[in-house]
């Protein structure tokens, strides 16, 4: 087994909607802003290489939007999903299974394509994984949520057949997946065994390093008061059980582990996630 950090490119969003109650004289300690109160974030995919399986976990954004909708998110960097993937040595027809940990489109916009005004799958042979409840949630948006979804994200993958849901936590022997309700409805975190140790996909339980502390829950969060709890409860299991957390948004480490120091959970160490699994 080998895992592989697939870097899909950077995007901004405002550092007040990323941070929500806390001051931005604050966050910008650990996220400066721009003069538009914009803070740059990535957008970090993994792949798993398995006997036979490969598995990537999420997608990032995708390039099918419009000019305008991408105005908005001033994506810069020189990665992409496609062309990461081809450098770690894959091709896009090999991925086996595409793992959601949900549906928003800076999670699984790049999983779909759009060539003359036709979407096509860019993994066209893989199952794409998601759950019922979520996908309930994505298909019938609140309106909190609703500019998050974006069918053409989605639906294509469902009716190419390709769209499968998760029916129990254990995805295979070497990943569980364990849903959280904060953020959105469902959200699935894959918790990774790797050879005696276990690598977290955080997604937006734990968007960067800058959300340790505990009051430090994004203004998307859908359910604050439960990602509250839920982050209480993770990063207290993140200790005991030496987690390594792969930050799939944080713009400068890929992977951290969390101490705690006067009943304040802290940053322990942070890095490359080979420094982590060397």
């Amino acid at each position: 087994m080998k895992v592989h950090v697939i870097n899909t490119g950077y995007f901004k969003l405002d550092g007040g909607a990323m941070f929500g109650v806390v001051p931005k004289s604050i966050w910008k300690k650990t996220n400066p802003p721009d003069e538009n109160n914009m803070c740059s974030w990535a957008m970090r995919c993994l792949l798993i290489e398995m006997k036979d399986q490969l598995i990537l976990i999420d997608t990032g954004i995708g390039n099918k939007q419009s000019e305008k909708f991408f105005s908005y998110f001033h994506l810069h960097g020189n990665d992409n999903l496609k062309k990461s993937i081809t450098n770690a040595g894959f091709l896009c027809e090999k991925i086996t299974d595409v793992i959601f940990t949900h549906l928003h489109f800076d999670h699984c916009g790049g999983a779909v394509t759009k060539e003359n005004n036709n979407y096509k799958l860019l993994f066209p042979n893989a199952k794409h994984w998601t759950n019922v409840k979520h996908w309930d949630a994505a298909i019938n948006p609140n309106q909190r949520e609703k500019a998050s979804f974006l069918k053409e994200n989605f639906i294509p993958i469902s009716e190419s057949g390709k769209l499968n849901f998760i029916e129990n936590d254990n995805f295979n022997s070497n990943i569980k997946l364990r849903l959280f309700n904060g953020h959105t409805k469902s959200q699935m975190i894959p918790f990774i065994k790797y050879k005696n140790k276990t690598i977290v996909f955080c997604a937006d339980l734990l968007p960067s390093t800058g959300h340790i502390p505990l009051p430090y829950v994004m203004g998307y969060d859908v359910n604050p008061l439960i990602t509250l709890k839920e982050k209480e409860l993770f990063l207290e299991d993140s200790i005991n059980y030496n987690y390594i957390l792969f930050l799939e948004h944080d713009y400068y480490n890929e992977c951290c582990t969390i101490k705690k120091e006067a009943g304040k959970f802290k940053l322990n160490e942070a890095g490359r996630l080979a420094d982590f699994i060397h």
